[in-house]
């Protein structure tokens, strides 16, 4: 069948178009929305800016297909080929590409808004600034992945293979990350409001200049991990473990810090004003400069602490040991 022949079937009311062969055809900007395609083989067919919402594409091959900014909302791709395929700023908002093979495929700007990816397999793809706010990514792979810049917010992540993925200025508001492995992944600048990351192992994470603000970290293993400049206001880090973490120049303001280990951290010049550290560890910590207004340090362990230019006139310190292993 040629791009003809399927207009003007299709301009008859044909909408079952199953398994048939559009190999290399050229349906740029045709209107087809409700095809079914199933089946059906399209590689390296071109339908640029075609208009596709909730056409059926499951078990196409389309292969090296050009798919650039089509609109295919509530599209159907399921277990589609869709091997080397330019999807460049496509709009595939609540569509279903469980099981597409994406291997190789162009993915930046798309709209994947609300779709579901359970278990897809995205390793080592460029989504740089794709749309995946409310997608499902659960048990996705994408190890070694680019999402710089992605939005991510409200998006369910659960069981994802996050080994090398680079989520850099991403938004992950309102993302639950409880309990994941998280070692030695690149946040830095990301938009991680309101995120659940209790229990999760950021152990050498790179968190910087992230807006972690309201965050869940309770338990946290944070070793190592780079927070500096990091904004954690209102934050829980209770019992969480950043020993030699670095938070110099961090804004902890109002956060809960209660029995959190930051032995060995650096906090040199963070904003502590008001934050709760009551039973925390903090043995040869870096407080120099540290802005501890009205903070809460009853129980604490400050032994062998670093306190050069830290105004203590308003800080609780009720049952403190000092740097010098007096209780206060």
């Amino acid at each position: 069948m040629n791009s003809e022949e399927l207009k003007s079937r299709y301009s008859l009311g044909e909408r079952d178009f199953c398994q048939i062969n559009l190999v290399g055809a050229n349906l740029k900007r045709l209107n087809l929305e409700k095809v079914n395609f199933t089946g059906s083989f399209l590689a390296c067919a071109d339908l640029t800016n075609a208009i596709l919402h909730e056409a059926n594409f499951s078990d196409a091959f389309l292969y090296s297909a050009n798919m650039k900014f089509v609109k295919l909302g509530k599209g159907k791709l399921v277990n589609a080929d869709l091997t080397k395929t330019d999807l460049e700023g496509s709009f595939l908002v609540k569509s279903e590409l469980c099981g597409a093979k994406l291997s190789g495929a162009i993915l930046s700007g798309v709209n994947l808004r609300s779709a579901n990816l359970e278990g897809i397999n995205l390793s080592g793809a460029n989504l740089s600034g794709i749309n995946l706010r409310s997608a499902n990514l659960k048990n996705a792979n994408l190890r070694w992945a680019n999402l710089n810049h992605a939005r991510l917010n409200q998006a369910l992540v659960q069981g994802a293979f996050l080994t090398g993925v680079n989520l850099s200025h991403a938004n992950l508001m309102n993302v639950d990350l409880h309990g994941m492995d998280l070692n030695g992944i690149n946040f830095s600048g990301a938009i991680m409001k309101y995120t659940n990351l209790s229990g999760a192992d950021l152990t050498a994470t790179n968190l910087s200049s992230v807006n972690l603000s309201s965050a869940d970290l309770k338990e946290a293993i944070i070793n190592g991990s780079n927070l500096r400049n990091a904004v954690l206001i209102s934050s829980n880090l209770s019992e969480a473990v950043l020993m030699r973490a670095d938070l110099s120049y961090a804004v902890l303001t109002d956060t809960n810090l209660s029995k959190a280990n930051f032995n060995l951290a650096d906090l040199h010049q963070a904003n502590l004003s008001g934050a709760c550290l009551q039973e925390a560890y903090l043995w040869k910590a870096d407080l120099s400069e540290a802005n501890l207004d009205g903070a809460d340090l009853s129980g604490a362990s400050l032994r062998g602490a670093i306190l050069d230019g830290v105004d203590l006139r308003n800080t609780k310190l009720i049952g403190t040991i000092m740097p010098d292993g007096t209780v206060n």
